[in-house]
């Protein structure tokens, strides 16, 4: 790992620690079904239009397979899948979020992104403890946005965590 890579790590993993303790922070949302989702915009390298990857033997469920990107081979995981949501479709509105996670390039499909969005510390609060009955510790807290008089919630994600634990198997099958 460059020097570079260590520093721009280090304080990604703070900004990502302090975002919970109610420090401001930029996100990209976006949709999987009925709920929206915040992901720390420093992971996001770029969104392209949804193209049918090259399926991979014996891959999970939710790898969707694998894509060639500039010459890099980058793994696409199927979040709806992922998340057991009940209806998976693929429409002009389907985009894959190339990520820069656990030093590799992966792609997340989703159903489409919504904005860029600076969360300020008291919009963003604790994940609920939810005592085992669901995976959580991805969850790294809730976020609000105001629009006119309208709220909406926002569940952000640690997708750094979630792509490099060990049942997503990114980790050991796409190694460096």
């Amino acid at each position: 790992m460059s020097a570079i890579n260590a520093v721009e790590s280090q304080a990604v993993n703070h900004a990502a620690q302090s975002a919970v303790r109610g420090a401001p922070r930029e996100v990209l949302s976006f949709k999987l079904g009925a709920e929206e989702y915040g992901i720390d915009i420093l992971k996001v390298q770029e969104i392209r239009g949804y193209e049918s990857p090259t399926r991979i033997a014996n891959a999970p469920q939710f790898m969707k397979g694998v894509v060639n990107l500039r010459g890099v081979i980058v793994p696409i995981v199927d979040m709806r899948v992922r998340f057991a949501l009940d209806e998976v479709r693929y429409d002009a509105f389907t985009v894959v979020i190339i990520l820069n996670v656990a030093n590799r390039t992966v792609g997340i499909v989703v159903d489409s992104v919504s904005d860029v969005l600076d969360l300020g510390g008291e919009q963003i609060k604790p994940a609920p403890e939810f005592h085992g009955s669901i995976d959580a510790s991805y969850i790294t807290g809730l976020g609000t946005v105001k629009s006119g008089d309208v709220e909406r919630m926002l569940i952000l994600l640690d997708i750094e965590q979630m792509m490099s634990s060990p049942e997503m198997g990114l980790t050991d099958h796409f190694a460096h």
